[in-house]
């Protein structure tokens, strides 16, 4: 299983992906910028208020708790718990991921702090630092990893790597739509969630799958040609 998951990996990657990889992650951050443009200006589209005046008309009691709950899986202590449930699963499969996915979230961490520090643009609620959703952004990193590994290394039918790519998107959809019902974001924060943590998360797997999977291929032809001249 351990030596399948990476073999598939590494040949997917190979076949251009790294470019696609590159080319993703370009287009995320410029949609991205395009974005920030307007929130570090203060400024909101109409889909923003309009979006929020429809979320709360269907504000009700009993929904109250369960969006509480349920957004506290982007917190911090939500996502320490998914670290802790991924890491041991992950080093099943592929160990080099399994070191790097505490890594790649405390980098999303530091990433989400800058973003808001640099916009500066309030929630709804008036509260401060909303664009981007670090909710968003942090689920997006963890979850589309969860994705990519699935959907490259998984060795089962079609239909079963799409239904684990449909169970990784549910959480990050729930999550980001009780940010909107708990009035934490604006719709347009939601999206620049979305946009920069696909950007981070594609450079990262370009990063761990293509740079240092080639480090790693060279090293022993190093060796052998160091070896004939000793």
């Amino acid at each position: 299983m351990k030596r399948v998951g990476r073999s598939s990996i590494r040949r997917v990657v190979r076949r251009g992906k790294p470019r696609r990889l590159l080319s993703g992650a370009f287009i995320s951050l410029v949609g991205y910028l395009a974005l920030a443009v307007f929130a570090a200006q203060q400024q909101f589209f109409a889909l923003d208020y309009g979006t929020r005046a429809w979320v709360r008309q269907l504000h009700a009691e009993a929904l109250n708790l369960p969006m509480e709950v349920v957004t506290r899986l982007g917190d911090r202590i939500g996502l320490v718990v998914l670290i802790v449930i991924a890491v041991p699963l992950l080093w099943r499969v592929s160990r080099r991921w399994a070191i790097a996915l505490p890594v790649l979230m405390a980098g999303a961490g530091a990433l989400q702090w800058l973003a808001k520090a640099a916009s500066g643009r309030a929630r709804p609620n008036l509260a401060p630092f909303g664009f981007p959703s670090g909710h968003v952004l942090s689920l997006v990193v963890f979850f589309g990893l969860m994705v990519y590994l699935v959907a490259m290394a998984s060795s089962r039918r079609r239909r079963w790597r799409v239904l684990a790519c449909l169970i990784a998107t549910v959480p990050v959809v729930v999550v980001a739509f009780s940010r909107l019902y708990l009035d934490k974001h604006w719709l347009s924060d939601l999206a620049g969630g979305l946009t920069i943590g696909a950007a981070y998360l594609l450079l990262a797997i370009w990063l761990v799958e293509v740079v240092l999977v080639r480090t790693d291929d060279l090293a022993p032809a190093a060796g052998e040609a160091r070896e004939p001249g000793a």
